[in-house]
């Protein structure tokens, strides 16, 4: 596994700086309210987030399917294991599917990687909420920050996308967006690639919206 040259305070400090967590809502979708709020706060009305989200890189563009419309599966985009002396970067990119039937949603991708088979919920159901497989910060080793995501649809069937790269623990489901709003957009941190330790997707937003 590849050793990581540097240590990062000083980036997360400027990261933080530059590119705060609040909202980038550009449309015209209205928001709903969450069932079960996180005790921080969240980053924003109708703004599902979770708590293991990675530290690094910079959050991109909120994206968000067409008025009206709401998204009932998602595509995961995923750098498979290197090996030991290569560095792994995990999770590159997530794509929302939306109910129209061609239109998807991404944010910042990472150039690692490649799609894998899209992921739908039943029919007549909508995403509802998320939760991240991260691995935490490891030092002089090769950091891989987000690794899987996995979204729960209204039915409560959770749909889990899969990676070869089982990096890092399960963190708990995001706030939930009831009936009759759902999932409609997302926005996602991304860090650059560079050649010493990039770790691609680090952190998710999805967004709650009414009809």
């Amino acid at each position: 596994m590849a050793l990581s040259p540097r240590p990062r305070p000083a980036l997360v400090a400027l990261v933080a700086l530059v590119a705060p967590l609040g909202t980038l809502v550009a449309s015209q979708r209205r928001m709903c309210h969450l069932r079960h709020p996180l005790s921080w706060g969240g980053p924003g009305p109708g703004v599902m987030a979770v708590t293991n989200g990675g530290p690094w890189g910079q959050w991109g563009h909120s994206e968000f399917c067409p008025t009206g419309s709401f998204a009932i599966g998602v595509q995961l985009k995923v750098q498979h294991y290197q090996g030991f002396f290569s560095d792994d970067t995990g999770l590159n990119g997530v794509r929302l599917l939306c109910d129209t039937g061609t239109d998807t949603v991404t944010s910042s991708v990472g150039p690692s990687g490649s799609w894998q088979q899209e992921t739908l919920c039943d029919p007549g159901e909508r995403l509802v909420s998320f939760r991240l497989m991260v691995e935490p910060a490891r030092g002089v080793w090769d950091d891989a920050a987000a690794a899987n995501m996995a979204v729960l649809c209204s039915g409560d069937v959770v749909l889990r996308p899969g990676s070869e790269l089982a990096r890092g623990p399960w963190g708990a489901l995001s706030a939930r967006c009831d009936a009759p709003c759902g999932v409609c957009g997302l926005r996602t941190r991304l860090e650059p690639e560079h050649p010493w330790d990039a770790t691609g997707l680090n952190d998710v937003r999805l967004y709650c919206c009414a009809p």
